[in-house]
């Protein structure tokens, strides 16, 4: 299987951090990415600048959506985290990038509570890198579409990803 690497950078153009996973496939919902327990991530913020992932998880980087989401396997508290970002662009030929917009969306276990984080973060940074009018409407749709997708049963958040989660 191919390697691809999933790159994350912030509004200005730094880097924020980066993963390399293993391509598993496309479907109806987008691009499929597994990075198993151990994989590392680069981060280019605190104190920490590289960390492996504790448990199994598959990435789904959904094509022309404001937002990317690891589904990660049990015992992870977090079954579902979701970065708000601008939609997905193929920047090489093993390397998908986008911006992180700050808002996370999260399912948590146990009893899949859903949980939107750094509203904060997005309002401080709006003004700080100057977000224009079309990218904060479409960051703010994303986080609302996402709490109601995580709370309802909306696929692939019900079941659909767990397919993609074993391979």
């Amino acid at each position: 299987m191919d390697r691809v690497e999933l790159v994350l950078r912030k509004y200005d153009g730094r880097p924020h951090r980066r993963v390399t996973g293993t391509l598993l496939g496309d479907d109806d919902h987008g691009t499929w990415i597994g990075t198993p327990r151990g994989t590392l991530v680069r981060y280019s913020y605190g104190w920490r600048r590289l960390e492996r992932t504790r448990h199994d998880a598959v990435r789904l980087l959904p094509r022309d959506a404001w937002w990317i989401a690891m589904f990660t396997a049990e015992p992870s508290r977090s079954e579902i985290y979701c970065d708000v970002t601008t939609p997905v662009e193929r920047t090489g030929p093993a390397q998908f990038t986008v911006i992180d917009l700050d808002i996370d969306v999260m399912r948590l276990r146990p009893g899949g509570r859903v949980v939107v984080d750094d509203e904060d973060e997005f309002a401080h940074n709006r003004h700080r890198f100057g977000y224009p009018d079309d990218v904060v409407t479409a960051a703010e749709e994303a986080a609302r579409t996402l709490r109601t997708a995580l709370s309802d049963g909306s696929e692939p958040f019900a079941t659909h990803y767990r397919r993609w989660l074993i391979h």
